[in-house]
């Protein structure tokens, strides 16, 4: 018997998650084909794909399931998935997240905004859109975003049984995190309950279309003359905003005394500054705002901030770039100054 609904070629159903470091994403695929596995009997595999191993770079975590008798020997990323969860929605940005979706695919959004904005930005075509706002379910519960993520993910893979995810939830905290057993049950209970989903037709053409493969920005025929890197670990293009997991700092004007500790706490100068006089005519910098583009959202600065002048704020969609402070770099010929 087959609780698949569907399948390739190679008789797999297959799902990919897409994230950055930090969301659990990892730990959230080896959870999902661990259900699959002990709680249908099916044959199960989960791995991972990641650069450097800290919040913010991203990750993607790979899950196929096939029937008890048949054997998985693919160990390869999955391009054609049925099913995609998008952890972090600033992924667009960098990432072809919907890449080889299926025309009766499924796409997961963690988000609270409307799905014709999230499809244009992620220029889907076609196929289902489902949306949790796992950020908040996980704030509301004191958990993570990967528990509100598979509860979702459950009800779009109607094939699974959540009370074998809630046994592995329990399996997995229970002996060292008992305390979080319970919040973590009712976030993957809010995030099944609380998904939901909007269907764009498909196009006649789009169905039995030809595969096509992304071709990689940087490679042996669409890279810079000589190889030049354009990009990685240049100070004055580089955005970090695609590395918040979904807060922000908010500066308060009114409250702040100019101490720098912010400055000193912050990793990637973040902070913008300018001369200006004190009561008394002494020259002394004053702190003019947030470049956010280098800003990753640690909020070390708000830990260290000794006013309440710097607080967490949920990102909004356009915060950052309607109050971004830009830097003055000064510009010199063969670089920067």
């Amino acid at each position: 018997m087959s609780f698949l609904p569907k399948k390739n070629d190679l008789g797999f159903f297959e799902i990919r998650l897409e994230s950055i470091g930090g969301l659990g994403a990892n730990l959230a695929g080896k959870m999902l084909a661990e259900a699959g596995v002990l709680g249908l009997g099916l044959n199960g595999s989960n791995f991972s794909s990641y650069g450097s191993e800290k919040k913010g770079s991203p990750v993607k975590s790979f899950i196929r399931f096939c029937d008890s008798d048949t054997e998985i020997r693919a160990h390869s990323p999955i391009e054609q998935p049925h099913v995609i969860g998008v952890f972090h929605e600033a992924l667009y940005k960098t990432v072809n997240v919907v890449s080889g979706l299926l025309p009766d695919g499924i796409v997961l959004v963690n988000s609270t905004r409307e799905f014709d904005e999230i499809k244009k930005d992620l220029h889907l075509e076609y196929g289902t859109l489902a949306i949790i706002d796992a950020l908040t379910i996980a704030v509301e519960e004191k958990t993570k975003v990967n528990t509100a993520m598979l509860g979702a993910l459950f009800r779009i893979c109607d094939f699974l049984d959540p009370d074998a995810m809630r046994d592995v939830i329990r399996k997995t905290f229970e002996k060292k995190y008992p305390h979080l057993v319970e919040p973590n049950i009712r976030t993957f209970n809010r995030g099944y309950d609380e998904v939901k989903f909007k269907t764009y037709e498909t196009p006649v053409d789009a169905v039995g279309k030809d595969f096509v493969r992304p071709r990689p920005l940087q490679g042996y025929k669409t890279q810079e003359i000589g190889g030049v890197i354009t990009t990685q670990g240049n100070s004055i293009l580089k955005d970090l905003s695609g590395s918040r997991q979904g807060f922000l700092p908010e500066w308060h004007k009114e409250k702040c005394i100019h101490c720098a500790e912010c400055d000193t706490a912050c990793p990637d100068f973040c902070f913008v500054w300018e001369e200006g006089e004190d009561k008394r005519g002494r020259k002394q910098m004053f702190l003019k705002g947030i470049d956010y583009q280098y800003c990753k959202g640690c909020l070390k600065c708000v830990e260290a901030c000794p006013t309440d002048a710097l607080g967490d704020l949920r990102e909004m969609l356009g915060y950052a770039e309607k109050n971004r402070v830009k830097q003055n770099f000064p510009y010199v010929t063969g670089g920067v100054q």
